[in-house]
């Protein structure tokens, strides 16, 4: 019965989903894109290349570490460059030339890629300050190898700092995708946009959201939950939020943000060397040297008269 059904009447069930993958999606974006396992798997290659031994699914030989580097950063590379050509070529608005196979998107991927693997080695010296400021903020770190191996923040900055860097070079698409399977894998949402210094450490991770606009600078610690979004979002004539401005706050050198604290505005300031309680909701600069805190609660204490 099912094998009747599945060669009489399923068909019509595939033309219906093809038809609507027509009407509501550009097909040759998703389609000739491949879709986001291909990133993922240009992430793995990638942080492979940056940590031997520590993505890969078996132990690898010390002997083969130079070659499995070299093995990886390959398979990234003509991996990653068929991927920006597409995403180039799907933002491009000349149908003529999209369809012409033109070597614009082409070659300008090849650069971007080639860019991108010559700061491999800048990329694996800041996230090394990742787990020194881990190790150093966490009393719980027994090990730098603890940290690498199972703390999100390092998981998350290890892709926030690839995807970054295309973000820099206006890749379409693929720094989100980069960055939403960080949030998918740690609870940790850092739009590839941000910018974030060296020694950045996120204790426990969850939830903590840092936009796209928002810079940070060196020896920042943040804790789960905190959030460096914006404000209301201006919009545009026909109703849409106004893009391409300034709605993240930025965190200057040696500043502590503790757990829950929401901190909002494109204009908004934390000056260097300050601390921000929890649960806090700021939308206002602070100067260098400051410290925020909620005022404490007073505890209602019910004596039990039986006693």
């Amino acid at each position: 019965m099912l094998n009747d059904w599945l060669n009489c009447d399923m068909p019509g069930i595939a033309e219906i989903l093809e038809k609507l993958n027509d009407d509501f999606y550009f097909k040759e974006k998703t389609i000739g894109f491949a879709g986001k396992e291909k990133v993922r798997s240009v992430l793995h290659y990638l942080r492979a290349a940056l940590f031997p031994g520590v993505f890969e699914k078996t132990p690898i030989d010390e002997n083969r570490i130079s070659v499995d580097i070299v093995n990886n950063i390959r398979a990234a590379a003509y991996d990653l460059a068929d991927l920006v050509e597409k995403a180039f070529k799907n933002e491009c608005n000349d149908e003529a030339l999209r369809q012409s196979g033109c070597e614009i998107c082409r070659e300008k991927a090849s650069i971007i890629v080639k860019e991108l693997i010559e700061k491999l080695p800048v990329i694996r010296r800041l996230l090394h300050t990742d787990i020194e400021a881990a190790y150093k903020g966490d009393p719980a770190a027994k090990s730098n190898e603890e940290i690498l191996l199972s703390y999100p923040s390092v998981e998350a900055m290890s892709i926030h700092r690839i995807a970054h860097e295309l973000y820099l070079h206006k890749v379409p698409m693929i720094p989100r995708i980069m960055s939403e399977y960080s949030h998918h894998l740690t609870g940790i949402d850092i739009h590839p946009g941000a910018s974030i210094g060296e020694h950045f450490f996120i204790d426990h991770g969850t939830g903590v959201v840092i936009g796209e606009t928002c810079t940070i600078g060196i020896n920042v610690k943040l804790y789960q939950g905190v959030t460096l979004g914006a404000k209301s979002f201006p919009l545009d004539e026909e109703g849409h939020p106004v893009k391409d401005i300034k709605r993240h706050p930025d965190i200057e050198d040696n500043v502590v943000i503790y757990s829950g604290a929401s901190i909002l505005g494109g204009d908004t300031v934390i000056g260097h060397d300050s601390i921000i309680g929890g649960n806090l909701w700021l939308t206002h600069s602070v100067p260098p040297y400051s410290k925020v805190y909620n005022t404490q609660p007073k505890p209602t204490v019910i004596f039990n008269n039986d006693d």
